[in-house]
């Protein structure tokens, strides 16, 4: 089936066909233009999100990724980035292998297109000119057919007529019979003519058209061919990918299993666990004694239902620092560095037996066991963290037992990477030394001698940074039995030299593992700083009251900072608890201390407390 013989007569409509056709394939091509641009948005948008949840470096949110649940979230976001890769890929192998081969295509279609069709026109208006042509000499001969009739009738009227002249008659002969040769030309060039306009004619019905309308349905039939081979690429481009994004997704799917609960169950007890030991059984405390008591032994606790004497005056100022002249920062510098005790249980009528404001009385061993637990809360020891807000101690001293020793083993195993990076740089210098020793031309040995010695110094330094905190280390997991005065010495904390005033400030330092809770480098600075802080405080009123506070039980103030309260008392409140469980009151303006604020009720003054 062929348009040259099936379409003969269908010029135009071929015309609008093949012209359709282009702009079928000029659509196609925009098509996957937009989804090469909807790949590559998409792509964007992958990239960022996981970009988004990816974890800030150097930030507590980074350390979280420890966990198993954590990694595998992680590694989904970096498969969700190849992910978004690999339609960057379909986006590009799109572009390349579809949109800009095809253009090209359609450019050359276009002109391919354009010359079949001019050539198809020129054929056209050959055969219209020979029709032309043909047209004329059949009206010239038909002309001339008549001509020579009349001419023929009239030279036989001159000569039947016997008025007529013989030349006259002669002359009407000879222009009938010229008029009758004019007639056999015409007559010839018309049937020349006609031949040669059929010959053109069936050449052109059945050659030049066909092979032009043939070059045109081939040149169809080709961009058919094409395009269906581009949507075979559009195919094969997303093909290509699925086995790298089923990796992808095989890879996030992996991640998902090997998320280990009971690994990132211990990596919780290894984050969290302080290293101190349960407390025991709580001891049985009689309180049938004093039922046994004579009247003459208790007759002033039964005017007071049993509760201890008072004993006001309880702060121990024996160990006051030298240069402290206010009691509002002698009360700061001596609150007490233990926890406060649970309040007793009480007997008088506004207290409701096992309500909030009557907990269990405690015993003493449970008090010494809470002792201890607290002693892993950062605790105010000198006026350098009062001032400051608290500074964590370079020793990790504040920290649990447990978390301690982590904290320390990090800290050396960074010096030690510290002191392999700064080594690798000497010997790297070294050698380029002996180089320049060997070859002079290459560079001044003396050059980078300078370099050496702060390199070596660097290493010096990192080198007693880490026996020092190695020391601390091994205190820690009990690999000496105490602080060497030769370590202190190594780690450049101590000078030799005791100083009465700081040993009274860092005293109770302990904590339960035998550990010091506050390095020794800042008591140096205690030391030093202390005229400066007599002058700040020297000038200074005392503190306002922001409320009053009523006892609910008796407290016996017998440690360094506390004040001795009885049941019933209202006292004036000037600092109230800041979450270590003691409210600063004050007695009479000239005495002040802490009670623990479960032993109190409190009442603060609105307008004193935003003032």
């Amino acid at each position: 089936m062929s348009w040259g013989t099936e379409l003969w007569d269908q010029f135009d409509n071929l015309e609008k066909h093949t012209q359709w056709g282009i702009d079928i394939l000029e659509k196609y091509i925009k098509f996957v233009k937009e989804r090469t641009e909807i790949e590559l948005s998409y792509a964007k948008q992958l990239r960022n999100l996981s970009k988004k949840y990816q974890p800030k470096k150097n930030s507590k949110e980074e350390e979280e990724y420890k966990y198993t649940a954590c990694k595998a979230f992680l590694s989904t976001l970096n498969e969700m980035n190849d992910y978004a890769g690999q339609h960057e890929v379909i986006s590009e192998n799109m572009t390349s292998q579809i949109t800009v081969d095809l253009m090209r295509y359609v450019q050359e279609l276009k002109q391919e297109r354009k010359s079949n069709f001019h050539d198809g026109r020129k054929a056209q208006q050959h055969i219209e000119t020979c029709w032309k042509q043909l047209e004329s000499s059949k009206r010239r001969f038909e002309r001339d057919c008549k001509e020579a009739d009349r001419a023929q009738q009239y030279f036989e009227k001159m000569d039947a007529d016997i008025n007529v002249t013989k030349a006259d008659v002669e002359k009407a002969r000879q222009q009938a019979q010229i008029r009758q040769q004019m007639a056999e030309d015409s007559k010839a060039d018309y049937s020349l003519i006609l031949q040669r306009f059929n010959q053109e004619q069936w050449e052109y019905y059945h050659t030049h058209i066909p092979n032009i309308f043939q070059k045109i349905q081939e040149m169809e039939e080709r961009r058919i061919v094409r395009i269906g081979e581009s949507m075979k690429t559009y195919a094969e481009v997303d093909r290509q990918v699925i086995p790298i994004i089923g990796k992808c997704l095989d890879e996030i799917v992996k991640a998902a299993e090997s998320i280990d609960q009971k690994n990132d169950s211990q990596l919780v007890v290894e984050a969290y666990k302080s290293g101190f030991e349960p407390p025991g059984d709580i001891e049985f405390e009689d309180y049938t004694q004093p039922m046994k008591r004579t009247v003459s032994d208790n007759s002033l606790s039964s005017s007071k239902e049993g509760k201890p004497e008072l004993r006001f005056g309880g702060k121990s100022r024996g160990k006051l620092w030298p240069f402290i002249k206010k009691n509002k920062l002698m009360s700061l510098l001596t609150s007490p560095h233990q926890p406060p005790p649970p309040p007793p249980a009480s007997a008088s009528p506004s207290a409701v037996p096992n309500g909030p404001q009557s907990p269990k009385q405690p015993k003493e061993p449970l008090s010494h066991r809470f002792n201890e637990f607290m002693t892993s809360k950062p605790k105010i020891h000198c006026f350098r963290s009062l001032k400051r807000g608290g500074v964590t101690p370079e020793d990790f001293s504040n920290f649990p037992p447990e978390q301690r020793r982590k904290k320390l083993q990090q800290k050396v195993d960074d010096l030690n990477r510290e002191i392999q990076k700064e080594t690798d740089q000497r010997d790297a210098i070294t050698k380029m030394k002996d180089v320049y020793l060997k070859n002079p031309q290459m560079g001044d040995p003396a050059s980078l001698d300078q370099k050496l010695t702060e390199v070596t110094q660097n290493i010096e330094k990192l080198q007693l940074e880490a026996q020092k905190f190695e020391a601390w280390l091994a205190e820690v997991e009990g690999r000496l039995p105490a602080r060497s005065e030769q370590a202190r010495r190594q780690s450049g904390l101590y000078d030799g030299q005791t100083h009465q005033t700081v040993t009274n400030c860092a005293q109770d330092r302990e904590s339960p593992d035998g550990s010091y809770t506050e390095e020794q480098s800042q008591e140096s600075e205690h030391k030093v700083l202390a005229p400066d802080f007599d002058d700040e405080f020297d000038d200074e009123e005392p503190l306002p009251a922001i409320g009053t506070c009523k006892a609910l039980y008796t407290f016996e103030g017998q440690n360094e900072g506390t004040i001795s309260v009885v049941e019933g008392e209202t006292l004036s409140v000037i600092e109230e608890d800041k979450g270590d469980g003691w409210t600063r009151i004050r007695r009479n303006e000239d005495e002040e201390g802490y009670v623990p604020t479960s032993y109190v009720e409190v009442y603060l003054d609105k307008n004193a407390k935003g003032s």
